[in-house]
């Protein structure tokens, strides 16, 4: 969870599956504003490859990066914004947002932050790293993460749990690298994102069931805003 919180109940996962096109789709059109073409635009590349893993429909994906690199004669515009604070019980928490109007996100963000507390810029994010995080699976019984992050670059890995797969992690400027560097390794690229992985998570053992079930709550709230892309938290495991 230290990496990126997702959904762990698999019905609510499958209710928002539009709200994940909707994120793709966004990631998709900043990413074909440096070119239409995959191959020759690492950014897009990936985030296409996510796109078709979780079957976003042809016509979506196309018209996504037709809108974003401006072959539709549409202006597109989305300002990259990070809110810091804390999700109930002191749990530190970055949400990453994509918005087209900064005036509606904020006050929304404000109202969602009201069970927790929203900090100011630097006030949370002082105890998280800037990563590159690759969501992989092993392509055989044989790979070996351990021996995969070594000679694909990566820095670390966290191993794969219940619900989620093997996490690579990265310099930030070394994400497109290393994941091109890992089905080489055995590994299958299933995402590949810069995010952020606290320096120093909450241990879940020191929350109750009822405080951890809040703390979930809270961050089911956020991610189910149409603005927000990602959500990062500092609790372990």
């Amino acid at each position: 969870m230290g990496a990126q919180w997702k959904a762990k109940h698999k019905d609510l996962a499958a209710n928002a599956k539009g709200r994940l096109f909707g994120k793709l789709a966004k990631e998709i059109m900043i990413a074909a504003r440096a070119g239409a073409d995959p191959a020759g635009n690492s950014r897009l590349r990936l985030v296409v490859e996510q796109a078709r893993k979780v079957s976003m429909p042809k016509e979506t994906l196309d018209r996504a990066i037709k809108k974003g690199a401006g072959l539709t004669g549409e202006s597109v515009h989305f300002e990259h914004v990070i809110y810091e604070g804390f999700a109930p019980h002191r749990v530190p928490v970055m949400v990453e947002c994509l918005t087209d109007n900064v005036n509606r996100t904020a006050p929304e963000m404000r109202v969602l932050f009201r069970k927790g507390q929203l900090g100011t810029s630097g006030s949370v994010s002082w105890d998280f790293d800037h990563v590159g995080m690759i969501e992989a699976e092993p392509a055989s019984p044989d790979a070996d993460p351990e021996m995969a992050a070594i000679e694909a670059g990566a820095q670390d890995f966290e191993p794969a749990a219940e619900d989620h797969p093997v996490v690579f992690l990265t310099d930030a400027t070394d994400l497109d690298l290393v994941s091109r560097a890992l089905p080489a390794q055995g590994f299958t690229v299933l995402s590949a994102k810069l995010g952020y992985k606290p320096k120093n998570p909450v241990d879940p053992a020191s929350l109750s069931a009822e405080d951890l079930e809040e703390v979930e709550t809270f961050l089911a709230a956020i991610d189910a805003n149409d603005d927000v892309q990602n959500v990062f938290v500092g609790l372990a495991g």
